[in-house]
């Protein structure tokens, strides 16, 4: 076929959220930022992929990694419903060649708190370690702040919501920077 464009390719992956759906492409979607959440529909000047997604009825949460989109759902819509116009979305974005953060795109602030050696030691074991594992589900881990033995994250993509994002939290996060780091008392999401 003259003129098929065999380049692009996507794949869509579950997430432990059922409403969530990790779509994986062939091309980077985001660069110079780690990864980018919207909780609501952003102007196209922010993101003109995420507006074009919030465009689509029943989308909820747009995240974007990498090389990935984890696109999360109302709890009222069906994916049957959803996945076509998020498909079409998608492949119209990778089409244009626009970037998906737009010129008005301002990444959150880390919170203000304690910093030094214990802070390093936390950043370190959340990317090293536990980011590729909520990074593979389609979710992403931030560190927010640290004060008084207390590691706030943010919690986005398909973990934002996720049923078993408690569990993840406790039993598999804050057990990791507890053995590492007597210091840490408990790891909150904000």
């Amino acid at each position: 076929m003259p003129g098929l464009d065999l380049s692009f390719r996507m794949h869509a992956e579950r997430t432990p959220n059922p409403n969530s759906i990790k779509w994986v492409l062939s091309q980077p979607v985001v660069e110079g930022v780690a990864a980018a959440h919207f909780d609501a529909a952003p102007s196209p000047a922010v993101s003109p992929m995420a507006a074009a997604l919030f465009a689509v009825a029943g989308v909820h949460g747009v995240f974007f990694g990498p090389s990935f989109v984890t696109v999360t759902k109302a709890d009222d819509i069906e994916w049957a419903d959803l996945a076509q116009p998020i498909v079409e979305a998608i492949k119209s974005w990778a089409e244009s060649g626009e970037p998906a953060l737009g010129p008005d795109y301002q990444p959150p602030a880390a919170s203000e708190g304690e910093s030094g050696e214990v802070v390093a030691r936390i950043i370190e074991i959340l990317e090293n370690e536990i980011r590729p594992y909520v990074a593979m589900d389609g979710g992403e881990i931030t560190f927010a702040g640290y004060r008084d033995g207390v590691v706030e994250v943010y919690l986005q993509g398909s973990c934002s919501g996720c049923p078993s994002s408690t569990v993840t939290l406790k039993a598999g996060i804050e057990s990791r920077l507890r053995e590492e780091i007597p210091e840490v008392r408990e790891v909150v999401a904000l």
